[in-house]
């Protein structure tokens, strides 16, 4: 894969790039002006460099998707290689995508939706009857066009992204799971996998959330086994007709929904009149093209950047050859017939993998079911803390039920369950050397990692409990927060050493340099307090925050400080002398909790808008953005391989995957 560079400024054919408006994992978009016409465009530069065999296979490709030509559909204006790096030249649309017109958690009037399947609905056909399948029919692919009409985004990007072996990963399929068909979990994707996501479009539309929710394992599996909940039971004004409808276009079997996409949405528009009787053609069993073949690994960039006029996501496209054969159809389940566990994790493993796998194909398998996720059900409340064991192999968490949990962290099987009485486990920390866990509630225990026998317990200084703890490295010594000061105490005796006063509102997190001779504390004052472990002397505060500071870490190699904060930002500086390095805002909610890498050359971010963030922390670029939680995440924890993250939120899972 190319580096990725600002290129604002550049010249690519006849087009000069003006500003850049999206970067993802295979492409960027900038806005840029014909030279000669002074017309503007979206130009997508993908990063790769091609061989003459790639180009030849990109020009190909491309020339059938500019051939396309649909009022509903973005046109591609151009494309070339300079330099060997592919390029698109495709419409601006200024006016955005129908994400931003209607976020998430939006109802839309059923009039309204049926006005504007019907236009997609157009482009889908259109698309299907010249053997083109979309494969990523989501709000983020439906843009807003010149006269405000919809049109349909993105058709073939992927294709062309998939035509070289460096644009392939093995998690490209993750981004578009609440609408993904279970036959294209399988790698099966056919005409009707439109139909399908359209439905489950329509779906969330109606009831403001998609059919299915969950992690991202949870997700594919009910994709594929599980009915969606019957829509009048969110919204009970809906005529039956039209919950009928849609829920046809979201059977498992593709044989079983509308014979095209086009009768999926005349069958939409004729329920949700008042007189509604299905035509003839729409109760016909007109069957869709059996499956194609074709590439099999939807692919999707991965972008945390807000969204932006020409969706910067490349979507999830596949173009059958004029040449390609069509295989027989898939064979329909008998009656109660359900897919096998089995079945789900080949069809898992194959979306995004087989089909880059060549000879490799079992390699590839095993590397990607070792980044599927995989989530701790063991909590019955909000999981407030996650801590790795030094060696990796397990994990202690806790929750708001009074409980710590220590469990296996590659399989997730209970080792055992620590009480705590009364009231929630805000905080837990294994010790550096691994002998002890310490965990903080209205007291702090200390106790034996492997036997459970009780070391220690702490209660001094306090009528609240404690907010947060933190191991010093000489795992004799931890720092505990409680109200407005943080004390450091002997762990297996509990003589203090000092008591540190210098917030003037509750401290909510406390962390060590690696080499201990420092503490850093965070709070609502809005300040990071930066002071001499040994003496508790003042050293300096940091005050860059507007918001209080839910969470503070060192960097490992000692050079650095994160804080997190109610502003939404993510605040690097200096630690020897508290300068502003950059503040990183890929968050649109709090930031509760952040995690260095263990090589310092990363930080994981969680938030109250539901996501891991991971970016590079020396420049603040986004790498990744985790969406398995269904609510706040509190608590992340690096895994010391640096491979893994562990993460708990108030969705009561601690849910462990790939970095």
């Amino acid at each position: 894969m190319a580096a990725q560079q600002n290129r604002e400024g550049q010249q690519f054919g006849n087009y000069q790039l003006d500003r850049l408006l999206g970067r993802g994992g295979f492409a960027e978009v900038y806005l840029g002006h014909h030279l000669r016409l002074q017309r503007q465009a979206a130009i997508k530069i993908l990063h790769t460099n091609l061989s003459e065999q790639e180009i030849a296979n990109f020009q190909r490709e491309a020339q059938i998707i500019a051939a396309l030509n649909h009022p509903n559909i973005v046109r591609v204006l151009d494309f070339d290689v300079q330099h060997g790096i592919p390029f698109l030249v495709m419409d601006y649309l200024p006016q955005g995508t129908l994400r931003q017109w209607y976020p998430k958690g939006t109802r839309v009037p059923l009039s309204e939706v049926v006005t504007i399947v019907k236009p997609i609905a157009d482009a889908l056909q259109y698309a299907h009857n010249q053997r083109l399948i979309h494969r990523d029919v989501k709000p983020g692919n439906m843009l807003i066009g010149s006269r405000n009409e919809v049109v349909l985004s993105d058709f073939g990007v992927a294709t062309i992204a998939h035509s070289t072996s460096s644009m392939t990963t093995p998690q490209s399929s993750v981004g578009t799971i609440p609408y993904i068909a279970p036959e294209q979990i399988q790698a099966h994707a056919c005409a009707a996998s439109d139909q399908y996501a359209l439905g489950a479009v329509v779906y969330e539309w109606l009831c403001g959330e998609p059919p299915f929710d969950g992690s991202y394992t949870e997700i594919f599996a009910k994709h594929m086994m599980t009915p969606p909940p019957p829509l009048r039971q969110k919204v009970p004004t809906l005529p039956v007709e039209v919950e009928q409808v849609i829920l046809r276009a979201l059977a498992k079997d593709p044989n079983d929904r509308f014979g095209s996409i086009q009768l999926f949405a005349t069958a939409l528009q004729e329920a949700s009149a008042s007189t509604w009787q299905p035509s003839q053609q729409t109760v016909e069993q007109t069957r869709y093209a059996p499956p194609v073949a074709m590439h099999q690994d939807p692919t999707e960039v991965a972008n945390s950047n807000p969204p932006v006029p020409m969706n910067p996501n490349v979507a999830a496209n596949r173009l059958m050859p004029p040449s390609a054969t069509i295989p027989p159809s898939p064979a329909k389940p008998t009656p109660g017939q359900k897919f096998s566990r089995r079945t789900i994790v080949i069809g898992l493993a194959s979306v995004g993998v087989l089909a880059a796998a060549g000879g490799g194909g079992a390699l590839l398998l095993d590397s990607y079911l070792s980044h599927l996720p995989y989530v701790y059900h063991g909590h019955t409340d909000t999981v407030r803390a996650v801590a790795w064991s030094p060696d990796g192999t397990r994990i202690v968490s806790s929750d708001d039920s009074s409980t710590a949990r220590v469990w296996d962290a590659a399989n997730g099987e209970d080792v055992y369950t620590n009480k705590h009485n009364p009231g929630l486990v805000a905080a837990v920390a294994w010790s550096p050397d691994g002998k002890y866990i310490a965990s903080a509630g209205f007291k702090v225990k200390i106790w034996n990692a492997v036997s459970q026998a009780s070391v220690y317990t702490y209660s001094k200084n306090t009528d609240t409990g404690f907010d947060a703890l933190a191991w010093l490295p000489d795992s004799q010594r931890i720092a505990s927060a409680s109200d407005q000061s943080v004390q450091v105490w002997d762990a297996t005796s509990g003589g203090e050493v000092y008591t540190y006063s210098g917030h003037s509102d509750n401290v909510y997190a406390v962390a060590s340099s690696p080499d201990g001779t420092r503490i850093a504390s965070s709070g609502s004052d809005k300040t990071v307090q930066v002071w001499n472990a040994v003496d508790g002397g003042d050293v300096y505060t940091y005050h860059g925050h507007s918001n209080a500071v839910f969470t503070v870490a060192w960097s490992p190699d000692g050079k650095y400080i994160a804080s997190g904060s109610g502003d939404s930002t993510v605040q690097v500086w200096d630690a020897t002398s508290g300068e502003s390095v950059y503040t990183y805002r890929g968050h649109t909610k709090g930031v509760d909790s952040i995690a260095w890498s263990p090589d310092s050359e990363r930080i994981a971010s969680g938030s109250d808008d539901k996501t891991v963030q991971v970016w590079d922390a020396l420049s603040g670029g986004n790498v990744y953005t985790y969406h398995g939680h269904t609510d706040s995440v509190f608590t992340v924890a690096w895994s010391p391989d640096g491979k893994r993250i562990a993460s708990g939120s108030p969705d009561k899972t601690v849910q462990v995957w790939a970095v």
